[in-house]
């Protein structure tokens, strides 16, 4: 999992880009979102009212 370091007080975050991940925002914080388990897959994000609500993992194995 990503390691992120938050200043909530400049609402700045730093992360690292040598490392593969994706994230959400959402009312200020921010979260990784989990990597599809072995083999090919795909992360969906639900929006709702202009914000990241949700997501689904989804992964094939081959």
């Amino acid at each position: 999992m990503a390691d992120i370091k938050t200043n909530q007080q400049n609402m700045t975050a730093e992360i690292d880009l040598t490392e593969n991940a994706v994230y959400k925002v959402r009312n200020g914080v921010i979260e990784s979102v989990d990597i599809p388990g072995d083999g090919f897959g795909k992360q969906i994000i639900t929006w709702q009212d202009g914000k990241p609500e949700g997501y689904k993992i989804e992964y094939t194995k081959k």
